[in-house]
């Protein structure tokens, strides 16, 4: 039942993903819409999950929000590392992006995916109540999952092959991810720190690179709109969840 249900999040990654390489005409509003998306994710989805579970305080500060610091750090000290290395060897950038750190970002996505399938697996273990919620959860939010992978890839100046071949192996990460909780469990405390970093590593993306990009040549109204529009998409499919 969880494989067949994650097959649910394998087209729902793809419709996110389709639709984000469709509106290339409105580019700004992609991006602001990806913003929105990616901000509700972390703050409304994976933080309060990795508040849970994470674990206590670590010198007065939760865990969760500590991995998170470090996820967002991290991300930044990629990405001028990797811009350092290019300009070193004379390599090219994307609108002063390099395209790595597109493909670091959407393998995190991936990452995160397979974390969604083991999710759902060790919700249905705990019983069919819970693991249809959790499908819920994860189905509705796969199609901003997808649609971000397909974003982020493009927006560091990577072919659109390369973005759509990181789009379809965000959107098998679930069945993969659903299908390894028949040989194993990820132990909750360990689950916890996980989205706590990976949250961060979003946050920076969100906020640093993807929202500045949407209102740099396009500092719309209806820009802004999409931004919260997104965040508001899941708040909404948190609250169904509930």
């Amino acid at each position: 039942m969880a494989v067949f249900v994650a097959l649910g999040a394998f087209v729902m990654t793809l419709v996110g993903g389709w639709t984000a390489g469709r509106v290339t005409d409105r580019r700004h509003l992609v991006l602001g819409l990806a913003g929105g998306l990616m901000l509700g994710v972390v703050g409304l989805d994976l933080l309060p999950e990795a508040l849970e579970a994470a674990g206590g305080p670590v010198f007065g500060v939760p865990a969760a929000l500590l991995l998170a610091v470090a996820g967002f750090l991290l991300a930044h000290v990629v990405e001028r590392l990797l811009a350092l290395r290019q300009a070193a060897h004379g390599g090219a950038e994307h609108d002063g992006r390099v395209p790595e750190v597109g493909l670091t970002a959407a393998a995190a996505m991936v990452g995160h995916s397979v974390m969604d399938g083991v999710a759902i697996g060790a919700a249905f273990q705990v019983g069919g109540g819970m693991g249809a919620a959790v499908a819920l959860a994860v189905i509705a939010h796969d199609f901003a999952d997808g649609f971000n992978t397909y974003t982020i890839t493009k927006l560091y100046g990577n072919a659109r092959r390369r973005a759509v071949a990181m789009l379809f192996a965000d959107a098998a990460a679930p069945v993969v991810g659903a299908a390894s909780t028949l040989l194993f469990t990820i132990p909750e405390q360990l689950l916890g720190g996980y989205l706590g970093f990976f949250g961060g590593a979003l946050l920076y993306l969100a906020a640093a690179e993807i929202l500045p990009e949407a209102h740099h040549d396009h500092p719309a109204r209806s820009t802004l709109l999409c931004t919260v529009a997104g965040a508001g998409f899941i708040w909404l499919v948190v609250g169904l969840a509930e």
